[in-house]
């Protein structure tokens, strides 16, 4: 069986994220018995200049894509709608503000480290979008981390301080010089890049051919 290296570009406030993540996931279940991954989330920030007030999610919409209400509304039934055909719940009644996430990647990051990175991700994709709470908020990232199955002593240190800010800013800079401009960004054994919030299929067909041509 092959084992795939697979890096996630993505942000926490991003829905086609959330959607691309376990449409991925699906599309491993799939192909169990034939393709292994080993996945790696990478910090990518859609608005790292957002104060920690935030930004209310329809002025904010409206003023970085223009979208008026009715086309808000629209595309936030198409999230909802591909959300839910893969399990995940967007609840945009309870949640009604964008926040900046710079310090969810710090946490990220020593999750990584510590290993259960992916149970961090889920737990920060389900407290924003299903349950609209504040992931810029020290004291709400430390219950999540807590309940993710990490030392909430040890996550509130790491927010108190400036830990892991150098290396969260130096793998955006990374990506980005890489010409990572969109998230979610899917990079498959260093160098296949599927980008966006692709349906299972997609995935799916990406990972059985890059295996394939994987030596031995």
């Amino acid at each position: 069986m092959k084992t795939l290296r697979i890096d996630i570009v993505s942000d926490v406030v991003c829905p086609w994220c959330a959607i691309g993540l376990v449409s991925l996931e699906r599309a491993l279940q799939r192909t169990q018995g034939a393709v292994a991954a080993e996945l790696h989330f990478q910090p990518f920030e859609l608005n790292p200049q957002l104060p920690a007030e935030g930004e209310g999610i329809g002025e904010h919409l409206q003023r970085k894509y223009g979208m008026d209400p009715a086309q808000l509304a629209d595309n936030q039934e198409r999230i909802r709608a591909r959300g839910a055909a893969l399990g995940f719940v967007f609840d945009f009644n309870a949640r009604s503000r964008i926040w900046n996430t710079f310090d969810a990647h710090r946490l990220l990051h020593w999750a990584g480290i510590e290993g259960g990175q992916r149970a961090l991700k889920h737990a920060l994709l389900q407290a924003y979008f299903s349950e609209g709470r504040n992931v810029s908020d020290h004291a709400t990232l430390v219950d999540i981390a807590g309940g993710a199955g990490f030392e909430a002593e040890r996550a509130q240190a790491i927010l108190a301080s400036n830990e892991y800010a150098a290396e969260v800013r130096e793998a955006e800079r990374f990506f980005t010089r890489n010409g990572i401009n969109g998230v979610p960004a899917v990079i498959i054994e260093r160098k296949h890049l599927v980008s966006g919030g692709q349906p299972v299929e997609v995935f799916e067909r990406a990972l059985r051919e890059i295996a394939a041509g994987l030596p031995g």
